[in-house]
């Protein structure tokens, strides 16, 4: 027996607050009589469950990771007719993108039928590290990169980086990487850019502890075992089935309480990934400055052309 907002989230409806919304809106029944009683809990085997009028029916659970390339909207269709990530996707469930990737960002975006999984992905509440390595458009100073730590405000809203480092030089400009919580569309773009160091190429290699090691771009394939048991336990759901209860809500009780092709290999540990896989595609060229030339240090800030920046190239963090 599950509680019913948990059925209609596992079977890719809507996200399980939503679903409790739904519930005390009227619009779902079992057995033909309305609940609005929430954490009934039913047998979605044997019981029939409908909303707004239409059987709910089971569909298997995926959980799919793409190495999206750039040029393909995040979307489930698009009225302008572009190509989209679903374009890339071979399945016979109707899974949707897990979070947004703006169509030049690349690398990894993950897509499920599992409504509260996404949920807890996207919501900044649980805390699931984004990280992204993003080729800049100059050489940014270490007060620049503060404020990305400090915290930046877009739309009204204030996003601080979890951290910040500098990985390397290239002749155009710094490769930074950047770990954030938040998963807003262009989020990342929109902080470089506040800083006056835009982006010129972006990649998302890690969401919690999911990365697309050896997956060639424009492939996808389902989640490990393993890596699934890891991205569920980062955002707080227990081993079980996702209509079963979840860590957070034990904290809260009383004291009474393509193409999907296996292959890939999973997630180590939760931790992030460091190297550079060959064939993984869009990855930044022209390795480490140093033992040649170093770069120019050139600062091409938005709005301001490009200046000479007296100061050295940032260094690594000890």
């Amino acid at each position: 027996m599950e509680r019913l907002q948990h059925v209609i989230a596992s079977y890719g409806l809507t996200s399980r607050r939503k679903a409790e919304q739904m519930i005390a809106n009227g619009r779902v029944s079992v057995d033909g009589e309305i609940v609005q009683e929430m954490g009934l809990r039913v047998d979605p085997q044997r019981q029939t469950i409908r909303v707004d009028g239409k059987v709910v029916k089971w569909e298997r659970r995926r959980y799919l990771m793409l190495n999206k390339p750039s040029g393909y909207i995040t979307t489930a269709a698009d009225e302008r007719g572009r190509r989209t990530v679903l374009d890339l996707i071979n399945v016979p469930e109707r899974v949707v993108p897990v979070g947004r990737l703006d169509r030049k960002t690349s690398r990894l975006l993950l897509l499920t039928n599992d409504g509260e999984l996404l949920y807890r992905i996207t919501h900044p509440k649980f805390e699931l590290e984004k990280e992204y390595e993003a080729l800049l458009d100059g050489f940014p100073p270490p007060a620049a990169l503060e404020r990305l730590r400090r915290g930046i405000t877009v739309d009204g809203v204030k996003v601080a980086a979890a951290q910040v480092r500098p990985l390397h030089n290239e002749e155009s400009g710094t490769v930074l990487r950047i770990v954030i919580h938040e998963g807003r569309n262009r989020i990342v773009r929109r902080m470089l850019e506040q800083i006056g160091y835009p982006a010129v190429k972006l990649l998302r290699t890690r969401v919690g502890p999911l990365h697309v090691r050896g997956l060639p771009s424009g492939a996808s394939r389902d989640l490990t075992p393993g890596e699934l048991e890891q991205i569920r336990a980062s955002v707080g759901l227990n081993e079980g089935a996702t209509g079963g209860e979840t860590s957070e809500e034990r904290r809260a009780r009383p004291s009474e309480t393509g193409g999907a092709r296996d292959g890939g290999r999973p997630a180590s540990g939760g931790r992030p990934d460091r190297r550079r896989t060959p064939g993984s595609g869009d990855a930044f060229q022209g390795g480490r400055s140093g033992g040649g030339n170093a770069p120019r240090n050139r600062d091409r800030r938005t709005g301001g052309g490009r200046q000479e920046y007296s100061g050295k190239p940032p260094r690594k963090p000890d």
